[in-house]
């Protein structure tokens, strides 16, 4: 193996690209639990949940929603220009990559048609 080229440079991105997806999960799990707790909350007060418009917690759940979409959407745009400044020694032959990148865009997107989805279910 060379040296000056190294395929464990481009798993190591890729890895930390996964990390980052990992941790937009995490954000937009959050973001969901955060915006449904206050239809809990109007529940356990007996009103009705279609009595009430935007909650502070519904607009924070989305909030949270959207910045984990939006950190992985970040993280995508870091990795794709990274791997384009490797050598082609440094990419795996007979690979493909695009599962990763693919795999990110939809989970990003994901989150934020679930960001949208709240915003448009809330009355």
């Amino acid at each position: 193996m060379d040296p000056n080229h190294d395929p464990r440079v481009f798993f190591a991105a890729e890895r930390t690209l996964l990390a980052w997806v990992r941790t937009g999960i995490g954000v937009i799990g959050l973001g969901f639990v955060v915006a449904r707790f206050g239809l809990f909350l109007h529940l356990v007060q007996g009103e009705s949940p279609s009595s009430h418009s935007y909650s502070p917690s519904s607009l924070l759940g989305v909030l949270f929603i959207l910045l984990g979409s939006l950190g992985i959407g970040v993280s995508l745009v870091q990795f794709r220009r990274f791997v384009r400044t490797l050598p082609e020694s440094d990419v795996p032959r007979n690979y493909f990559g695009g599962a990763t990148v693919i795999y990110s865009a939809l989970v990003g997107i994901t989150g934020a048609a679930l960001a949208i989805y709240l915003l448009l279910q809330v009355s």
